[in-house]
């Protein structure tokens, strides 16, 4: 598999790094980042932290804005920040060019039905390709963790819980909690899945979480000031969830609090310690 550099940068003793790659999984050109640590080395391949960024984003907004770097250097692990969607020309949009469905928002899922089957397969580009494509290319080991926020906290919670022996441990920042009950996720689910609602369930962390047999550590922040808090995210669903089936989920709240990445920056190195703890 091919991959192109577009751009470096050296940072807290080891490199930042995007590149682009064909997709076999999406059939376009995919674009992701990677931050690798001085301690990273053909002899001492390090373990990787994924992260996942929510609606609108790219892998350009964790990296520039959440100051990972630093502590990911100190913990000797690696982050991969994948795009969220599929992009390019024929990749299918929004009709209507809404910011929530389409580009920059694939939510995680393979979708089945069209126009958007062929593309907006990310669910198993992130659980099987990109993986793959790190491990093989860079010194990384396969011990990994996921993480991601919004739309990408959804999908770092549904994709670990689906799949506990690959991830040692799982975190999230203001995650979709239950998105086939909120506007973004019933009409990303309805577009991607159809009007069949049951397909919908093994997308839903609160549904994962509570029917769940194999449970790995989870920890998720969410600010109190959240504008889309109880309208989208609906962290009640999650903790009920948890509670209900004995899941190891430390939730916590915090006053204050938006939706932005001032958010993510400030409890960002948690998030890292807690999932390093983990390998």
């Amino acid at each position: 598999m091919t991959i192109e550099i577009v751009s470096q940068a050296k940072t807290f003793g080891g490199w930042h790094k995007q590149y682009t790659h064909v997709s076999a999984t999406t059939n376009c050109t995919m674009r992701f980042a990677i931050y690798l640590p001085p301690q990273a080395s053909a002899e001492n391949k390090v373990p990787v932290i994924y992260w996942l960024s929510g609606l609108t984003c790219t892998d350009e907004n964790f990296m520039q804005k959440a100051g990972a770097h630093r502590i990911a250097a100190e913990l000797g692990v690696a982050i991969v920040a994948p795009d969220t969607s599929p992009r390019g020309e024929g990749v299918p949009d929004d009709p209507e060019g809404a910011w929530d469905f389409g580009l920059g928002a694939g939510f995680y899922v393979n979708a089945t039905q069209e126009p958007w089957r062929k593309h907006y397969q990310m669910y198993d580009y992130i659980v099987e390709e990109l993986p793959a494509l790190v491990e093989s290319v860079f010194p990384v080991s396969q011990q990994r963790a996921i993480t991601g926020h919004s739309m990408g906290g959804h999908g770092a919670l549904t994709i670990a819980m689906k799949n506990p022996e690959r991830y040692v441990a799982m975190s999230a920042f203001s995650p979709i909690s239950s998105p086939i009950n909120c506007p973004w996720g019933q009409k990303a689910l309805g577009n991607y899945l159809g009007s069949d609602r049951s397909t919908w369930q093994v997308y839903d962390a609160s549904v994962l979480m509570r029917s769940s047999g194999v449970k790995i550590p989870a920890l998720v922040d969410q600010g109190e000031a959240d504008s889309f808090l109880k309208e989208q995210l609906k962290p009640e669903a999650l903790e009920e969830a948890a509670e209900a089936s004995g899941y190891p989920l430390e939730l916590r709240r915090h006053e204050g609090y938006d939706h932005s990445y001032y958010f993510i920056a400030t409890f960002i190195e948690d998030h890292l310690r807690f999932l390093a703890s983990h390998f």
